[in-house]
C-alpha cells in the first residue's frame, strides 16, 4: 500500500477559480485531466514527487454523478462549501480488500484531453461517504508510464496530511498502521469540527504550503 493521491472537491461553477488558486499557491499550474464518464465527474491534476498527485474534482450535472458513490461524495463535499474530499491509497491487488469489505471493486476510467483512456479499479468510496477520515483504495490497470504522477515536478511533494478522527479506526480500515502507506509523508492527527482530511502540507521551492 502507498499514498497515491489527494482529492480536493469543488463545484463546477468554482472549478476554474479553485484550480487557479491552488496552482498559484503551489507555484505550478494544474492541467485538465478530463472526464470520469462512469462517475459523472471531471478533474484537473498536478503530478507530484514520490509517485503521487493532486486532483481537483467536480461533479457534473449528469445522471452518473447521482448513481456513482464517487460522484455522490464529490457533490456532497462541494455542497458543504468544498474542500478536501479525502486521500487515496494504491494497492497492487484489491482482492483481499474485496473479501474483507464483502463487495466487489468498481471499474473506473478517465478520458484525458489527449484521447488516452486511464483505467483502474477502486473500492471504499462508500466508507468515505460514511466516515470522511477513511481513504479509499485504487488499483491501477494502466501502465505506470501513464500514471497521473508521470512527468511530475519533483520540487513539489506532499509533506504531511492533517487528519481529524480516530487513528485506530483508520488503521483497522487499512488493515495495518498508517505509517505503512506514507513512507515519504507524515500524518498528523488534529482537532477539528468534523472528521476527515483537514489540510495537506506541500513542500515547494518557496517553502511549505498548507492548503485547507
Amino acid at each position: 500500500m502507498r499514498l497515491d493521491h489527494v482529492s480536493y472537491a469543488t463545484s463546477p461553477e468554482h472549478l476554474a477559480d479553485v484550480v487557479q488558486r491552488i496552482g498559484a499557491l503551489l507555484g505550478a499550474p494544474l492541467t485538465d485531466g478530463g472526464l470520469h464518464p462512469r462517475f459523472g465527474t471531471r478533474n484537473f491534476v498536478l503530478p507530484l514527487a514520490h509517485g503521487t498527485y493532486l486532483e481537483v474534482v467536480a461533479a457534473l450535472d449528469h445522471p452518473a454523478a447521482d448513481r456513482a458513490p464517487f460522484g455522490q461524495a464529490v457533490r456532497k463535499r462541494a455542497e458543504l462549501g468544498g474542500g478536501w474530499l479525502g486521500w487515496v491509497v494504491a494497492v497492487d491487488d484489491l482482492s483481499l480488500l474485496e473479501q474483507r469489505l464483502g463487495r466487489p471493486a468498481v471499474e473506473g476510467n478517465r478520458h484525458r484531453p489527449d484521447g488516452f483512456d486511464l483505467r483502474w479499479r477502486q473500492i471504499g468510496v462508500k466508507g468515505l461517504l460514511a466516515d470522511p477520515q477513511l481513504p479509499f483504495f485504487i488499483q491501477w490497470l494502466t501502465d505506470a508510464e501513464h500514471h497521473p504522477s508521470a512527468g511530475a515536478n519533483r520540487d513539489i511533494a506532499i509533506d504531511r496530511l492533517d487528519l481529524c478522527g480516530d487513528e485506530d479506526a483508520v488503521e483497522l480500515w487499512l488493515g495495518g498502521p498508517t505509517s505503512s502507506v506514507v513512507d515519504d509523508q507524515q500524518i498528523e492527527w488534529v482537532d477539528d469540527e468534523e472528521p476527515g482530511l483537514v489540510a495537506v502540507h506541500f513542500s515547494t521551492p518557496h517553502g511549505v504550503v498548507r492548503i485547507d
